[in-house]
Parts: structure tokens; sequence; C-alpha cells
């Protein structure tokens, strides 16, 4: 086996709103294959062959490449060429191909926003009427995987790989040693902090420097302050969706509780990449964090007993009293979405059709994602996920996942890639303090629609 891996990350995430009543479409087949990649292949490889390129987070890497090669040993005449990449370098790496006409047969991506803007773009094909003629790739996934691949009620991409909603994590161990209990509300939150702070302890773990893992605590204020609506608005470029009171009060809210000591000092300095903030909560410097149940492998792997002898505590965002959210809301990664590039040639969109439907969550996929600790977005999997021996936490994500009344996306996967990088930069402004929630509000307004 041959392939290029540009560089190494640990860490995934992604989202937007996407309601239990979506479409009820469904998931995959299984299948196998084996084969050698091309490195560096960008067009889409020969004639009959395609290609693809994906991340080379560990160990989901390994998972993708057994799957692509699988496919290879199965289907001699239909081959799939791979290339890995780092999260950042293929996010660029992808945007150039596009537009110099040159990408993958098979577009990895988190759907939402920069999905649409392939779509206005004529960049991946409408698969609408494939997943209709073929219903057997309809019926096994979670339904809310679909609407982040849906434009105009139209599918362009196939939801795969595991749901990941972020959780919020504490550590039992240091509950104990200060007589606390985990919180059940916002009051309680701010109630804590204090009290992890007397005791030399952070309330919250936080690797601000990322951004992304400061806008979970807004995408979850806002939800519990106001419901999906206040965010729902924002998204569908209703004007001066983000003055909302609701989301002034979330506003509010994270910078009070900035202000009260609630994260570790020098949160801005630290990254999720190097799984920095991990390691505060695990080691006990840290009492809490809010992060995507991507996070649980890595702490079971890096954390010594943390996980294993049950030291890790794990649950849904509290509420937040008089707030209109359901509790049962979540956000983060639906799934994750393989599209199909609509300049690749008839024979490369053929071999890549038939990855979809053959090998994309096999059984021998869906056995490996819930060996690492993860749950695939297939229907029924209960039996497999019992059986592992992280049944706890995967019955956790199970039904945080499919009893979500809304699980909603991403913020920055949602919005078009321009309105994202302006909200990531005032997130990381309000959270330094150099804005306050009305000029959050403001700058944002400005760029609905953008």
């Amino acid at each position: 086996m041959d392939f290029t891996t540009v560089d190494f990350t640990t860490t995934r995430r992604t989202f937007l709103a996407a309601a239990l009543a979506a479409p009820a479409l469904g998931a995959l087949a299984a299948c196998g294959s084996s084969g050698p990649s091309r490195p560096g292949d960008s067009g889409g490889g020969g004639v009959g062959s395609a290609s693809y390129w994906f991340l080379t987070s560990q160990p989901q890497e390994g998972i993708r490449t057994d799957t692509v090669n699988r496919f290879n040993k199965a289907n001699p005449d239909n081959q799939i060429q791979f290339t890995a990449f780092q999260n950042d370098a293929f996010k660029t790496k992808i945007k150039t191909a596009i537009g110099a006409g040159q990408a993958p047969t098979l577009i990895f991506g988190w759907g939402g926003g920069t999905l649409r803007s392939y779509v206005d773009a004529g960049q991946v094909d409408d698969l609408t009427s494939w997943f209709d003629e073929n219903p057997a790739a309809k019926n096994r996934l979670f339904p809310t995987a679909f609407a982040p691949a849906t434009v105009d009620n139209k599918i362009y991409a196939m939801p795969a790989e595991v749901v990941q909603p972020v959780v919020l994590y504490y550590n039992k161990e240091v509950f104990d040693n200060v007589g606390a209990a985990p919180p059940q509300s916002w009051g309680d939150i701010m109630d804590l902090v204090p009290k992890f702070n007397a005791a030399g302890i952070a309330p919250f773990s936080l690797g601000g420097q990322s951004r992304w893992t400061e806008m979970m605590w807004l995408e979850f204020l806002f939800d519990r302050i106001g419901g999906p609506e206040v965010f729902e608005a924002a998204y569908n470029g209703e004007q001066n969706a983000w003055s909302n009171p609701a989301a002034i009060d979330a506003l509010t809210r994270v910078q009070d509780l900035i202000k009260a000591d609630g994260f570790v000092r020098g949160f801005s300095s630290i990254t999720a990449d190097s799984n920095a903030d991990q390691a505060l909560l695990y080691t006990g410097k840290a009492a809490m964090m809010l992060h995507g149940s991507w996070t649980y492998g890595g702490m079971s792997t890096d954390g010594g007993d943390f996980v294993s002898s049950g030291k890790i505590g794990y649950m849904n965002f509290p509420a937040v009293d008089g707030g209109r959210g359901d509790l049962t809301d979540t956000v983060g990664n639906p799934a994750q979405y393989l599209s199909i590039y609509s300049k690749a040639t008839d024979e490369q969109k053929e071999a890549a059709k038939k990855f979809l439907s053959t090998a994309v969550l096999s059984d021998d996929e869906v056995k490996q994602w819930i060996d690492i600790g993860s749950v695939p977005i297939v229907q029924g999997t209960q039996n497999e996920l019992n059986a592992s021996k992280d049944a706890e936490f995967l019955e956790f994500i199970y039904q945080v996942s499919t009893d979500a009344k809304v699980f909603a996306q991403s913020w920055d996967q949602a919005l078009s890639p321009t309105a994202a990088e302006t909200l990531l930069d005032n997130i990381a402004r309000l959270f330094q303090l150099s804005i306050g929630p009305q000029q959050f509000a403001d700058n944002m307004n400005q760029a609905i629609g953008k």
C-alpha cells in the first residue's frame, strides 16, 4: 500500500440545524476492497478509477484507508486512488483544486455552507435521483445526517462515518475532591467557578487559540436561551438576526463566565490540535471541558486510567434558567460527507457511486468505528455498541444523537466560508474581551448574506 500523508491532526468537528423531521433518509451497504493509491493524484485518476482525498487524523485515517483497500480488492476494474492530508492543509488544497478544475472524484467535507458554495458553482453532482434508485443507501443512516447534505431540497452528498455531538465532560475525581456535583443549570456552572478556583483548579479547560472551541459555548447558549430559531434566523439571512435579545443574553453570559475566571488562564494560547485542552481535564488541572465526542478516544489513549477507571463523566449541556431551548437539542457533527465532482469522467463517477453504495459504512467499517470508540451514523447498532469496551459512552452518544429534536451543525460549517471567517474572528475577540456583545452582534449582522 502506498499513499501520501501530509502531516497529522487528531481533532475534528462540524454542523447545521438538522431537526429529526429532516428527510427520513438512510444509509449504506457492505463490502470491501484493498489496493494501491497513487500519491498526489488530483483529477480522478485514469479511466475506470476515481480519486479520493481525506484527513490524516488518527485513528480515523486507518479506517478510511482500510475501506478503500477493501473496495479496491473487490473491484479491480473500479479502483479508488487516495491521498491523505492534515486538516488545514486539506482545506487549502481542496479549495485550490476545485477552483482549478482538478478536484478529486470524491470530495470529502462537512456539508453546510461550503457544500452550498460548491452547488452554486456547479462543482458537485445532484445525488437525489441516485438515492431514489438506491433505497438501500437511504434507510440505515440517521435521518439527521442528511440536512447538511441537502441544498434547496436536493441531496448533494452522501453522509458518512460517525456522529459527533459536543459533550460537557467532567473529571469525577476532581468533583469528589471539592465536594461538588455536576451542573444541572447555568446557575450551577457559575456557582461552581469560585469553588474550583479556590481549590486551584481551572473550572473549564479550553483550547481557545483554535477559535471553534469557543464557538461551542455560543452554540449551546443560543439554543438553551432562545431555541434553535435564534441561529436559524442568522443562517437564513434575516436582517439584524444577531441582535436578537436571546443572542445578546448568550453573548453576555459567556463574557460573565470569562470575567469570573471560568476558563483556564491563558486559554487563548492553547490549541485544540495539540490535545493540550484534553490533558488539562484528565490530569485534574481542569474540572470540566466542553468539546466534541471525538476527544473521548484521545483521552482514552493518552489519559492513563482516566477513562478506563471511570473517572471521566459526561453529559449534555444543561439548562439556562428561563430559557426556551429543548434540553435534548445538541450541536456538533451529524456526519461527514462525500460528494462527487461534477467534472469527473463517467467512469470515475461510476466507480465513486459503487464505492458509496458498497463500501462506505460497510459492516466491516462500522465495526472499526465502534472499536475506536465512535458511533457510526447507522441506525440499529445498539447491540454492537453494547458489546464495546466503551459501551456506556457509545450508548450515551447514540441516545443524544437520536433523541435530539434538533441536532445543529457547527456554525462555521453551516455558514458560508466568508461569514464563517468573520464569525470565528469575532468569537476570538469576544472571548478576549476586546469587544462586547453588541459590537459582536453589529459585526455579524454586517456579514449576513455574504
